[in-house]
Protein backbone atom coordinates (compact mmCIF):
# COMPACT_ATOMS: atom_id res chain seq x y z
CA UNK A 1 0.00 0.00 0.00
CA UNK A 2 2.99 2.33 0.39
CA UNK A 3 3.48 2.22 -3.39
CA UNK A 4 -0.13 3.23 -3.96
CA UNK A 5 0.21 6.06 -1.43
CA UNK A 6 3.32 7.32 -3.28
CA UNK A 7 1.46 7.22 -6.61
CA UNK A 8 -1.46 9.12 -5.05
CA UNK A 9 0.87 11.77 -3.58
CA UNK A 10 2.58 12.24 -6.95
CA UNK A 11 -0.71 12.47 -8.82
CA UNK A 12 -2.10 14.84 -6.20
CA UNK A 13 0.95 17.10 -6.56
CA UNK A 14 0.74 17.13 -10.36
CA UNK A 15 -3.00 17.84 -10.27
CA UNK A 16 -2.52 20.62 -7.73
CA UNK A 17 -0.07 22.51 -9.93
CA UNK A 18 -1.83 21.85 -13.25
CA UNK A 19 -5.24 22.80 -11.88
CA UNK A 20 -3.80 25.91 -10.20
CA UNK A 21 -2.44 27.03 -13.59
CA UNK A 22 -5.81 26.20 -15.18
CA UNK A 23 -7.65 28.33 -12.61
CA UNK A 24 -5.28 31.22 -13.28
CA UNK A 25 -5.98 31.05 -17.03
CA UNK A 26 -9.71 30.64 -16.30
CA UNK A 27 -9.69 33.90 -14.32
CA UNK A 28 -8.00 35.62 -17.26
CA UNK A 29 -10.72 34.22 -19.53
CA UNK A 30 -13.43 35.59 -17.23
CA UNK A 31 -11.78 39.02 -17.18
CA UNK A 32 -11.45 39.06 -20.98
CA UNK A 33 -15.05 37.91 -21.35
CA UNK A 34 -16.26 40.79 -19.17
CA UNK A 35 -14.15 43.30 -21.11
CA UNK A 36 -15.44 42.01 -24.45
CA UNK A 37 -19.06 42.19 -23.26
CA UNK A 38 -18.59 45.72 -21.92
CA UNK A 39 -17.05 46.78 -25.24
CA UNK A 40 -20.09 45.40 -27.04
CA UNK A 41 -22.49 47.15 -24.65
CA UNK A 42 -20.67 50.45 -25.23
CA UNK A 43 -20.69 50.12 -29.01
CA UNK A 44 -24.27 48.84 -29.20
CA UNK A 45 -26.02 51.15 -26.75
CA UNK A 46 -23.83 54.26 -26.62
CA UNK A 47 -22.56 54.45 -30.21
CA UNK A 48 -25.54 52.58 -31.71
CA UNK A 49 -23.12 50.50 -33.80
CA UNK A 50 -22.90 46.85 -32.66
CA UNK A 51 -19.65 45.03 -33.40
CA UNK A 52 -19.82 41.61 -35.08
CA UNK A 53 -17.16 39.79 -33.02
CA UNK A 54 -17.76 40.29 -29.23
CA UNK A 55 -20.52 37.67 -28.88
CA UNK A 56 -18.37 34.95 -30.39
CA UNK A 57 -15.28 36.11 -28.50
CA UNK A 58 -17.21 36.00 -25.19
CA UNK A 59 -18.40 32.47 -26.03
CA UNK A 60 -14.79 31.48 -26.81
CA UNK A 61 -13.58 32.73 -23.41
CA UNK A 62 -16.55 31.17 -21.59
CA UNK A 63 -15.88 27.72 -23.06
CA UNK A 64 -12.19 27.86 -22.14
CA UNK A 65 -13.00 29.14 -18.66
CA UNK A 66 -15.40 26.24 -18.15
CA UNK A 67 -12.94 23.65 -19.47
CA UNK A 68 -10.24 24.91 -17.13
CA UNK A 69 -12.27 25.48 -13.94
CA UNK A 70 -14.57 22.41 -14.00
CA UNK A 71 -11.78 19.94 -13.06
CA UNK A 72 -11.02 21.95 -9.89
CA UNK A 73 -14.71 22.03 -8.99
CA UNK A 74 -14.91 18.27 -9.59
CA UNK A 75 -11.86 17.63 -7.41
CA UNK A 76 -13.23 19.81 -4.61
CA UNK A 77 -16.67 18.17 -4.66
CA UNK A 78 -18.21 21.36 -6.01
CA UNK A 79 -20.75 19.63 -8.24
CA UNK A 80 -24.25 19.04 -6.91
CA UNK A 81 -24.40 15.89 -4.81
CA UNK A 82 -26.57 14.26 -2.19
CA UNK A 83 -24.54 12.68 0.60
CA UNK A 84 -27.33 11.30 2.83
CA UNK A 85 -27.30 7.81 1.33
CA UNK A 86 -23.51 7.56 1.39
CA UNK A 87 -23.42 8.63 5.04
CA UNK A 88 -26.10 6.03 5.93
CA UNK A 89 -23.85 3.28 4.51
CA UNK A 90 -21.01 4.02 6.93
CA UNK A 91 -17.32 4.30 6.06
CA UNK A 92 -16.89 1.01 4.17
CA UNK A 93 -20.19 1.20 2.28
CA UNK A 94 -19.62 4.88 1.47
CA UNK A 95 -16.19 4.11 0.00
CA UNK A 96 -17.64 1.27 -2.11
CA UNK A 97 -20.39 3.60 -3.37
CA UNK A 98 -17.77 6.28 -4.17
CA UNK A 99 -15.72 3.75 -6.15
CA UNK A 100 -18.77 2.64 -8.16
CA UNK A 101 -19.76 6.25 -8.89
CA UNK A 102 -16.18 7.17 -9.85
CA UNK A 103 -15.98 4.17 -12.21
CA UNK A 104 -19.25 5.22 -13.88
CA UNK A 105 -17.93 8.79 -14.10
CA UNK A 106 -14.67 7.55 -15.60
CA UNK A 107 -16.61 5.66 -18.27
CA UNK A 108 -18.65 8.78 -19.10
CA UNK A 109 -15.48 10.93 -19.24
CA UNK A 110 -13.73 8.51 -21.61
CA UNK A 111 -16.76 8.50 -23.94
CA UNK A 112 -17.01 12.31 -23.70
CA UNK A 113 -13.32 12.60 -24.56
CA UNK A 114 -13.81 10.52 -27.71
CA UNK A 115 -16.83 12.62 -28.72
CA UNK A 116 -14.90 15.84 -28.04
CA UNK A 117 -12.15 14.62 -30.36
CA UNK A 118 -14.75 14.08 -33.09
CA UNK A 119 -16.08 17.58 -32.47
CA UNK A 120 -12.61 19.11 -32.88
CA UNK A 121 -12.07 17.26 -36.14
CA UNK A 122 -15.25 18.82 -37.51
CA UNK A 123 -14.14 22.21 -36.13
CA UNK A 124 -11.20 22.26 -38.53
CA UNK A 125 -13.70 22.31 -41.40
CA UNK A 126 -15.42 25.54 -40.31
CA UNK A 127 -14.19 29.07 -39.78
CA UNK A 128 -15.44 31.43 -37.13
CA UNK A 129 -18.13 33.76 -38.38
CA UNK A 130 -16.48 36.85 -36.91
CA UNK A 131 -13.22 36.09 -35.09
CA UNK A 132 -10.10 36.87 -37.10
CA UNK A 133 -6.38 37.11 -36.49
CA UNK A 134 -5.70 40.74 -37.47
CA UNK A 135 -2.51 40.10 -39.42
CA UNK A 136 -3.48 42.97 -41.71
CA UNK A 137 -2.21 45.29 -38.95
CA UNK A 138 1.33 44.11 -39.66
CA UNK A 139 1.05 43.98 -43.43
CA UNK A 140 -0.38 40.47 -43.79
CA UNK A 141 -3.85 39.25 -44.55
CA UNK A 142 -6.44 38.78 -41.80
CA UNK A 143 -7.18 35.09 -41.12
CA UNK A 144 -10.51 33.75 -39.83
CA UNK A 145 -10.07 31.47 -36.81
CA UNK A 146 -11.08 27.83 -37.05
CA UNK A 147 -13.84 26.77 -34.66
CA UNK A 148 -11.58 23.93 -33.53
CA UNK A 149 -9.66 26.40 -31.35
CA UNK A 150 -12.86 27.02 -29.41
CA UNK A 151 -13.78 23.34 -29.30
CA UNK A 152 -10.37 22.36 -27.89
CA UNK A 153 -11.67 23.47 -24.50
CA UNK A 154 -13.79 20.28 -24.43
CA UNK A 155 -11.02 17.66 -24.51
CA UNK A 156 -8.77 19.79 -22.29
CA UNK A 157 -11.51 19.87 -19.65
CA UNK A 158 -12.33 16.18 -20.06
CA UNK A 159 -8.66 15.11 -19.85
CA UNK A 160 -8.16 17.15 -16.68
CA UNK A 161 -11.38 15.77 -15.19
CA UNK A 162 -10.30 12.23 -16.08
CA UNK A 163 -6.96 12.66 -14.28
CA UNK A 164 -8.81 14.10 -11.27
CA UNK A 165 -11.21 11.14 -11.41
CA UNK A 166 -8.29 8.69 -11.38
CA UNK A 167 -6.78 10.52 -8.37
CA UNK A 168 -10.07 10.29 -6.46
CA UNK A 169 -10.56 6.65 -7.47
CA UNK A 170 -7.08 5.69 -6.23
CA UNK A 171 -7.67 7.55 -2.96
CA UNK A 172 -10.90 5.64 -2.36
CA UNK A 173 -9.27 2.30 -3.20
CA UNK A 174 -6.44 3.12 -0.78
CA UNK A 175 -8.92 4.08 1.97
CA UNK A 176 -10.77 0.80 1.34
CA UNK A 177 -7.70 -1.28 2.23
CA UNK A 178 -5.96 1.08 4.68
CA UNK A 179 -8.39 2.10 7.40
CA UNK A 180 -6.03 4.80 8.68
CA UNK A 181 -5.75 6.53 5.30
CA UNK A 182 -7.63 9.79 5.24
CA UNK A 183 -7.74 12.19 2.33
CA UNK A 184 -9.73 15.03 3.82
CA UNK A 185 -9.12 18.39 2.22
CA UNK A 186 -7.49 18.58 -1.17
CA UNK A 187 -4.60 21.06 -1.56
CA UNK A 188 -5.78 24.51 -2.72
CA UNK A 189 -9.40 23.58 -1.94
CA UNK A 190 -11.82 26.43 -1.54
CA UNK A 191 -14.46 25.26 0.93
CA UNK A 192 -17.96 26.64 0.55
CA UNK A 193 -21.24 25.16 1.62
CA UNK A 194 -24.93 25.87 1.67
CA UNK A 195 -27.38 24.56 4.18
Amino acid sequence: MDGLAAIIRGLETINTYVLRAGRFVAWICVALMVVVILVQVFFRYILNNALPWPDEAARFFMLWMTGLIAPSAYRWGGFVSIDMFKEMLGRFGGIILNIVILLVSLTVLVIALRLAGDHIRSGWLFNSASLRLPLDLIGGESIRLKLAYMYMSLPVGFVLMTVVNVEMLLKNIHMLFDHEADYGNVPDQIVMSAE
